[in-house]
């Protein structure tokens, strides 16, 4: 369902509301958790910007707290081309959660002090999605991870954060059990580095799903995550070339890994671009040891939502201005 064109709701001479140019028809007449059930799958950004809009009986499920116990901020990465503020939008959509958010996406607008605000308000949070975030610090995010002790699923894909900030998080968060660090993946690796590795062997031990797509683990690495993480069922080592999944070490990681992917392993199920990146270098040049670049993205990525806004400014009467 496409609102982008539902035209703003209006006040009339006595303050109340009017719904102007809409008719909901049939749709009002459905039960209020089956039309919950329908607005939820159009994604935060959809609702607050568009959805909620359209007619009275769907703003006030729309303020209903069960609506934002999960938070889906995708986007296409840009930001600074839409009509409204993600991190209004944002704090709005955990403000009218109540406590009661479970699950966040954030995708390329996050910063300190808006993820700080999420964890203030979310103790409760068991899943917390980063991607590229690339505005979010190691400060931040330890200062963070502080506050959301249950949480079960971390993905900070395309971020870059330090050995140290990623223990801090495994010690922080206990309870982990998926944790996605995915990055940029080069055919012929410059460096070899098992920081990310060793952080994860070091203080998630209770991992039962790591991917880690791009990184530039070594096979060290891989054996102090194979030696730490006893329960993990499922590794992503996709584009992992300096690891060599051969001999002892393959056996050992195809007796105890469910579901291993190994570094040449298919990329068409990957959600993000996974093409290699055309860079030419010299024998003697090399790259960070934490390097992603968010330009290697594809402009075909296809997202669940993404909603434009034929408005620039949005009043709510007990909110007030939100774009």
């Amino acid at each position: 369902m496409d609102y982008s064109h539902s035209p703003a709701r209006t006040l009339g001479g006595g303050g109340e509301e009017e719904e102007v140019g809409i008719e909901c028809g049939k749709w009002v007449e459905l039960p209020e958790d089956v039309m919950a059930s329908i607005l939820k799958r159009v994604g935060a950004i959809g609702i607050l910007a568009n959805v909620e809009r359209v007619c009275k009986t769907w703003r006030n499920i729309c303020k209903e707290p069960s609506m934002w116990r999960s938070i889906d901020m995708r986007n296409l990465g840009d930001i600074w081309d839409m009509d409204y503020d993600m991190v209004k939008i944002c704090r709005h959509a955990v403000d009218r959660s109540s406590g009661a958010l479970l699950h966040i996406n954030i995708e390329y607008f996050g910063t300190d002090d808006l993820l700080l605000y999420i964890a203030d308000r979310s103790t409760q949070l068991k899943s917390l999605r980063l991607v590229f975030c690339q505005n979010i610090s190691d400060e931040g995010l330890i200062a963070a991870a502080s506050k959301i002790p249950l949480l079960e699923e971390l993905d900070l894909s395309y971020c870059s954060f330090s050995k140290a900030a990623l223990e801090k998080v495994g010690h922080c968060c206990p309870l982990l059990r998926s944790f996605k660090l995915n990055t940029t993946g080069y055919r012929y690796p410059c460096i070899e580095c098992d920081d990310e590795a060793l952080a994860v062997a070091e203080s998630m031990p209770g991992l039962r799903h790591l991917q880690m797509f791009g990184n530039k683990l070594t096979n060290d690495g891989l054996q102090a995550i194979l030696d730490a993480c006893l329960y993990l069922e499922s590794l992503d080592l996709r584009r992992c070339f300096n690891v060599i999944v051969e001999g002892q070490m393959g056996r050992r990681c195809s007796e105890r890994i469910k579901d291993l992917r190994q570094p040449n392993d298919s990329t068409d199920d990957y959600p993000f671009d996974s093409r290699f990146p055309h860079i030419l270098w010299s024998d003697e040049e090399d790259y960070p040891c934490r390097f992603s670049d968010i330009d290697f993205m594809s402009d075909d990525d296809n997202y669940e939502f993404s909603f434009g806004s034929n408005f620039t400014e949005a009043y709510d009467e007990e909110d007030g201005w939100l774009f």
